[in-house]
């Protein structure tokens, strides 16, 4: 080989490593790794039009928790769970997030981002997207790709199986973008839908569904998954009995990254602190969701949900414990007795828990959408209700440190 070959075939080589460089290419693809665990946060913006007149505003906060169990002949196999709260300016005008909904799922997906998911889970609710073509993109490629919307509509309109609708969903290419002072390779996404179910006779259901939406992701190629995305959505409802129901707004989402929960130690130190502090009634425990700080026979207004002033003392002091965890979501959650009816039970429990949620608030313990407020009646007792001791045990707010 002459010296002038020999550098051409040098020089070509640089050149083709140098190009894709210079012009941005990519080459997207998940990285799932067994063990690994993931948080999503979205919240979403919307306001909502009844007949096409507005009719309130809503705002949610949706927390995904995964982790990979196992990877087999590609696909990674996930168990989720998916968490919603909400707060709505029309209904309810207090700071704190409302328990909505959770939904547990279990599915797969390959380095592409297609799913294989059993049709009886509602989640998650987008499905096959983002996914990936198997070669470089420079800025400015597009591909396609099938995917689908599942809807949960039981609590609406009686369908009791997910309702699953098919989309194209076209990419983008658009080069790196910033997102939170960091640059990441994006992509857009857009789709549209259109569906026209069908109920059982005298069932009212939604006769037409239209929608579109309009995303760019922010894609996190060392990890291997979205780093954040924001879209843009507008939903239609056109009823059985003529009535519209319209959604529109925006939504932005992040990868939560939060150290591993040491459980046992935090429940430990925490519990110490309480006994030093001499505070009575409250009770420090492991539970699934993360750390529950237990105060048993919070005292209220005689069926009210109004503090008495002597509660807030030790609110105060728990403030102080609760800063310390910054890092930390917090899920207030309302208990009763069992007394009255069960409809009058959830409703005090979680009015009781709302009064405790808007206290932290306010006291700046966390950011109204960082505070989930659930309410669980007589759900949930930690002592026999035939007893005074029981009761007053069972008649709590618990103010939960959660790990997801």
């Amino acid at each position: 080989m002459s010296k002038t070959g020999g550098w051409a075939i040098l020089l070509w080589g640089w050149i083709h490593l140098w190009i894709p460089a210079v012009l941005g290419a990519e080459t997207f693809s998940y990285k799932h790794r067994v063990g690994d665990k993931y948080r999503i946060i979205s919240r979403v913006y919307e306001d909502v039009y009844v007949n096409r007149r507005f009719d309130h505003r809503s705002e949610m906060v949706n927390r995904i928790a995964a982790e990979v169990r196992s990877i087999q002949n590609g696909i990674a196999q996930h168990e989720a769970v998916f968490q919603t709260a909400e707060r709505s300016s029309g209904s309810d005008e207090r700071p704190g997030f409302h328990w909505e909904q959770e939904y547990r799922s279990e599915f797969g997906r390959d380095a592409q981002g297609y799913l294989t998911i059993d049709s009886g889970y509602f989640m998650p609710m987008v499905r096959n997207v983002p996914v990936f073509p198997e070669r470089d993109l420079k800025p400015g490629d597009t591909w396609s790709a099938e995917g689908s919307e599942v809807h949960d509509l039981r609590g609406s309109f009686g369908i009791s199986e997910p309702y699953r609708i098919p989309f194209t969903a076209e990419y983008v290419f658009l080069g790196n973008r910033e997102w939170q002072d960091r640059a990441y390779p994006a992509f857009s996404v857009s789709y549209r839908i259109l569906a026209e179910p069908t109920a059982a006779a005298g069932n009212q259901y939604p006769r037409r569904i239209m929608g579109a939406l309009d995303q760019v992701v922010y894609w996190d190629t060392q990890k291997g998954q979205p780093a954040a995305y924001q879209e843009q959505f507008r939903m239609v409802f056109t009823l059985s009995n003529g009535e519209t129901i319209e959604f529109r707004g925006r939504a932005e989402a992040e990868l939560i990254e939060s150290s591993v929960m040491d459980k046992e130690q935090i429940a430990g130190a925490i519990a110490d602190e309480i006994t030093r502090l001499g505070l009575g009634d409250v009770s420090v425990r492991v539970t699934e969701e993360g750390i529950a700080l237990s105060l048993e026979d919070i005292q209220f207004q005689p069926d009210s949900a109004v503090l008495l002033p002597q509660e807030t003392r030790k609110l105060d002091t728990i403030v102080e414990i609760l800063k310390r965890y910054q890092d930390r979501d917090i899920l207030v959650g309302g208990h009763t007795a069992l007394a009255g009816s069960a409809a009058g039970r959830m409703r005090l429990s979680e009015e009781r828990a709302s009064t405790v949620a808007d206290y932290l608030i306010e006291r700046q313990v966390r950011a109204a959408d960082r505070v989930v407020v659930r309410g669980y009646g007589a759900e949930r007792p930690l002592a026999d209700n035939r007893t005074d001791e029981g009761r007053h045990r069972n008649r709590r707010v618990e103010i939960t440190l959660l790990e997801n």
